[in-house]
């Protein structure tokens, strides 16, 4: 029991002297490794211009759904909207999509490049290539639309072209809304120098 005793207290005052004597050499060891701090240095994954970051808010995935006032259901999505500088109530969005949903059952899909959506004025405006389908097979190609925002009206900014069950029409302009003196009915109406390639299958060309 005692050569028990006096080895438990020799590796206890062992110890005492080795521990300290470790820590002072790894503490050491840290300081002669470090490297001296460049404050003048940025730090690599912070390289970012934080006027630029505000000045480029956006918002990605946006989507917006209503009713118009002559009833028609509405709804938009974009892959990415900013809004305007001058006007929190105006926003260019990219990538967008909107579909139209007539009281008298019809329906209008719309793809588009980019858009500028007006609040102030209940616009909605498609450039960089639009591309129109109807419920009643008709696909329209146009560089530009506007639509009304507040009623189901589509208006293209320039010629179209368009195929659809009588076969291929070009035109100086096309444009979707509601028959005049009418509560339900809704035309897609082609003007402006139309002319029809007559497809006798009523396919259209492709």
């Amino acid at each position: 029991m005692a050569t028990y005793d006096n080895t438990y207290s020799r590796v206890v005052a062992w110890l005492k002297i080795l521990l300290p004597v470790i820590a002072l050499v790894l503490l050491s060891s840290m300081f002669l490794i470090s490297r001296t701090i460049d404050p003048s240095r940025a730090i690599p994954f912070a390289d970012v211009d934080v006027d630029d970051l505000m000045r480029d808010t956006r918002i990605s995935g946006p989507s917006f759904s209503g009713v118009t006032k002559d009833g028609a259901a509405v709804s938009f999505t974009a892959e990415t909207a900013r809004p305007s500088p001058d006007s929190s109530n105006r926003l260019s969005a990219s990538v967008m999509s909107a579909s139209i949903e007539t009281p008298d059952g019809a329906r209008v899909d719309i793809a588009a490049q980019s858009a500028l959506i007006d609040g102030d004025n209940n616009l909605l405006t498609l450039s960089g290539g639009v591309v129109v389908t109807t419920s009643t097979n008709y696909r329209i190609e146009a560089q530009g639309l506007t639509s009304q925002m507040d009623e189901a009206r589509l208006q293209s900014d320039g010629p179209v072209t368009a195929t659809g069950p009588l076969g291929t029409l070009n035109a100086g302009e096309a444009s979707v809304g509601r028959a005049d003196g009418t509560t339900g009915t809704y035309l897609l109406v082609f003007k402006g120098g139309v002319k029809l390639v007559y497809d006798p299958k009523g396919q259209g060309s492709r």
